[in-house]
């Protein structure tokens, strides 16, 4: 017989509110060990475990190789102690040590055991909006504190009843210490609303008759606030683009997976994608012919997700279509949480409501992710994710990034992890810098630390996020595209890169529009390298929203007339007013803005109605063309390589009097833009004897443009890197800058 032996273990990770003590128990109880398992807080789980050494051994092993689907170990400490002869395993009651290791975990999507206890009609949860378990269900949106324990939730105000109770504390049923438990009887309630009449009668049958009947409903869900129709019917699609006064942005949709190839033909790394536990939205490519025209104007993609909770599989189990699924919130700004705000709110945008009587703790929109450069790319991080760590070593003292002024989402770094927050927006809006600041006090609650003495922010002094990074502590600027390349390095560990920093706007020191940079980095040190060409901005930020003034100005800069644009005599002559007198008339080497001047140049978009619609719809014209190998001119200025854009104009424009197609002309741009850039990068590369090339910024999401970038550098025989923990764009910017400020930091 093996000699009896005692262990303490330590597990921190993510343990929380994951089935993981239930799990130890299972695991202890089968293999006839004795001691116990508890939670510590924030600081992880805490475990005695004592038995003969063969069982004690194995029990260890299956703490890795048998854990719970949605739990992850970071570290496991094991102790040696002395036998003291427990008979018996139990499960004690938490302790808070204020340790700082545990791990919040995401909402994640509801299980296929509660799937199946939703269709049984033998079951108590049959027809029950509102169940999970400890594999399933909302997390960060009903967590308060931690530890993770149920009057730590929203749950708190609902009373188990005596069979919830049963299985709550039942160790062998996979609803123990499912904080979120909760029934018919003594759970979250649904009501429908409609002709300010509330019912709680059968109101998801309601809701699913009322968008049948081509009804617009808002439903509020887990993190927030949803506006859903038929997406097949144009009549009300183009109706709620009405209403929410957006013409042209396009809406995601909710679909089973039987429905997705009437529309589409994800692949199978799209399908793991929507299929996974956190069920993104994924951008797809769209097959014409059984959508609303509606859903996504001038694009040749729609973003898709499969259904997360137990009202979205009792909704779409009998509609013959998928639902147009879209925040109900103006763009940039809060998703609405509050049921008086909602009714108040969205009355004059739904007919209909389906509501909850389920507190939300903290707002979380949808993530989004496409394949972009061959691999699954953020678009957005938040749902499924997000409070997720990222794992990272900046030092030993806190640090708060706050991001940019759009897509902005802050991270906080404590204790060699990164928390990203949830998307929060555009910090321009009042609501939604409110908003940043509740969001931000809910996760230094969550984490257990008073707020950092330095924080990280832009360097542009007008942004809001730069005047509350003064107001808050020490503030450290970063540049945009620094922030950006240094974000990029952090995530795959290496000390010196060339990036290419490619996007819409970033603030430069020169107090120019950057946003198509060449950045050589080294262990902190960011020196511009490279650029595209300086072109003029006519009026300023009116050029992003009209991008033909762009257009004219890249015209007149390659010597040709801008008559045939499309703008107005009037425009016209003041853009050339403004470029000849330097009149508001800032200088920009923007990637955005160059995509931007070649879809209004080719007819595309005139007047942008959301961000990046230029160069989305300017990326679905080209796919259906050709490139032409046109040169891209490298020439030197102001002690920096540049790559002619302009002239990539002038011979954009003799390809088109030669007869070459739109879709050709929009392939080619692009392919221009990412051969130049590409180039000004490898030959930064070679010079400086740095094996690395990585591009980031808002423009790596063009699968086009990634793609031909990564061919040309791995073609130099360089590595090329890429964002897969975070955003390339603005929303994972908050991270690179907890990058940057580490390394200045260390420089003092």
């Amino acid at each position: 017989m093996s000699e009896r032996v005692r262990k303490r273990i330590h597990v921190a990770g993510t343990v929380q509110g994951v089935g993981f003590r239930p799990f130890v128990y299972r695991t202890a109880v089968g293999r006839k060990l004795a001691g116990f398992v508890r939670n510590l807080g924030d600081a992880g789980v805490e475990i005695e475990i004592e038995g003969d050494t063969d069982s004690v051994s194995s029990f260890l092993a299956a703490l890795h190789n048998e854990r719970p689907p949605l739990a992850a170990i970071e570290r496991l400490d094991v102790a040696d102690l002395p036998p003291d002869g427990s008979l018996e395993f139990r499960i004690v009651p938490s302790v808070d040590t204020g340790g700082g290791s545990g791990t919040i975990p995401p909402d994640v999507a509801t299980c296929a055991s509660c799937q199946g206890d939703l269709a049984d009609p033998e079951s108590r949860y049959h027809g029950y909006w509102a169940t999970s378990c400890t594999d399933c269900g909302p997390r960060f949106t009903v967590i308060e504190g931690l530890p993770y324990d149920r009057p730590r939730t929203a749950f708190q105000e609902f009373a188990m009843c005596p069979d919830c109770r049963r299985e709550y504390t039942d160790p062998l049923d996979r609803r123990y210490h499912a904080q979120t438990i909760a029934c018919p009887i003594c759970g979250p309630r649904l009501r429908y609303v409609e002709n300010s009449r509330g019912t709680i009668d059968d109101p998801s049958a309601r809701a699913t008759a009322a968008l049948q009947a081509g009804k617009i409903l808002a439903i509020k869900g887990l993190g927030g606030t949803h506006l859903a129709c038929d997406a097949t019917r144009e009549e009300t699609v183009a109706e709620l683009r009405r209403r929410l006064h957006r013409p042209g942005q396009p809406f995601a949709l909710l679909a089973r997976e039987d429905q997705l190839e009437r529309f589409a033909s994800p692949s199978p790394e799209e399908r793991a994608l929507l299929r996974s536990p956190r069920r993104p939205i994924v951008v797809l490519s769209l097959h014409p012919g059984f959508l609303a025209p509606s859903v996504a104007p001038g694009l040749d993609t729609v973003g898709v997700m499969l259904p997360y909770t137990g009202l979205h599989h009792l909704l779409l189990r009998s509609l013959p279509f998928p639902l147009v699924m879209t925040s109900a919130n103006y763009p940039g700004r809060p998703m609405l949480i509050d049921d008086e705000r909602i009714l108040a709110d969205l009355s004059q945008v739904a007919d209909a409501f389906l509501l909850h009587n389920r507190r939300i703790v903290a707002r979380c929109d949808d993530s989004v992710i496409r394949v972009s450069g061959g691999a699954p790319t953020f678009l957005r991080r938040s749902r499924g994710w997000v409070p997720e760590p990222i794992a990272l070593e900046l030092g030993e003292e806190p640090l708060l990034a706050l991001g940019g002024d759009l897509n902005v989402a802050f991270a906080l770094y404590i204790r060699g992890k990164v928390h990203l927050s949830q998307h929060i927006g555009n910090t321009e809006h009042l609501d939604t810098l409110e908003f940043l600041r509740g969001a931000l006090d809910h996760f230094l609650r969550l984490t257990g630390i008073p707020l950092p003495k330095q924080i990280a922010c832009d360097l542009h002094p007008r942004f809001a996020t730069t005047r509350l990074a003064a107001e808050l502590g020490q503030p450290v600027p970063v540049q945009h595209h620094v922030a950006h390349v240094a974000g990029l390095a952090a995530e795959h560990g290496v000390e010196n890169l060339v990036g290419i920093a490619a996007d819409g706007y970033g603030y430069g020191p020169d107090e120019e529009a950057w946003g198509g940079e060449v950045i050589v980095w080294r262990r902190g040190a960011g020196e511009r390298a490279g650029s595209l060409a300086p072109v003029p901005m006519p009026g300023g930020d009116l050029a992003t929203r009209r991008p033909g003034r762009m257009a004219a100005s890249y015209l007149l800069a390659a010597g040709l007339d801008p008559a045939a644009l499309g703008l107005t005599p009037e425009e016209i002559e003041a853009v050339r007013i403004q470029v000849e007198r330097k009149l508001n008339c800032p200088s920009t080497t923007s990637a955005g803005r160059f995509l931007d001047a070649v879809a209004a140049w080719l007819g595309i978009v005139q007047v942008r109605t959301y961000e990046g619609e230029p160069a989305m719809r300017l990326e679905a014209a080209a796919r259906g063309g050709t490139a032409h190998p046109v040169p891209v001119p490298l020439r030197e200025f102001e002690g920096r390589r540049i790559a002619d854009t302009v002239a990539v104009f002038r011979t954009l424009a003799e390809l088109r009097s030669e007869g070459a197609s739109g879709a050709d002309l929009a392939a080619t741009a692009q392919a221009a833009l990412a051969r130049g850039l590409a180039q000004l990068a490898i030959e930064a590369a070679r010079e400086q004897e740095i094996p690395a090339v990585g591009l980031t910024g808002g423009v790596a999401v063009n699968d086009a443009i990634a793609t031909t970038m990564r061919v040309a550098v791995e073609k130099a025989g360089l590595r090329f890197l890429a964002h897969r923990l975070v955003p390339p764009g603005d929303g994972g910017l908050a991270f690179g800058q907890l990058a940057q400020a580490a390394w200045i930091q260390g420089a003092q």
